[in-house]
């Protein structure tokens, strides 16, 4: 299995899909986009900080212990950390795997880990 991570500092360009084993059935991309209301504030953008070793190591071990039961052939993550405008990526996940459950169930289990077991935070908005 092919695993990408990668943590940036500028708008995520959306990586073309090639997919990578001819036994793949389902691609899922994802993009969690930074919404207008934060806490029920209006806001025009969020900041976010990580501890980036740490981060990309909990990452590659939450994704090996997710495969365990959503197997995949591929996945990319990519985050973006700093100032991120509202209607931007703060992450995009791809994952490639032969049965659409496993693709879709991979992408919704990282994504609770994500926000529980990566030191990547929300630091500050900027309000409106």
């Amino acid at each position: 299995m092919k695993v990408t991570i990668e943590l940036v500092h500028e708008r995520i360009l959306i990586p073309p899909h090639l997919p990578s084993d001819p036994e793949t059935g389902a691609t899922v991309d994802f993009s969690g986009t930074v919404r207008l209301l934060e806490n029920g504030r209006r806001i025009h953008a969020l900041r976010y900080e990580a501890y980036e070793s740490m981060a990309v190591s909990e990452i590659q071990r939450i994704v090996k212990e997710l495969v365990t039961t959503h197997p995949a052939q591929s996945v990319v993550i990519i985050h973006r950390l700093g100032w991120i405008p509202v209607g931007e990526s703060a992450i995009f996940i791809r994952v490639e795997s032969r049965h659409r459950s496993a693709a879709l169930g991979l992408v919704t289990a990282f994504m609770d880990r994500l926000k529980l077991d990566v030191p990547i935070w929300k630091v500050e908005s900027r309000e409106e």
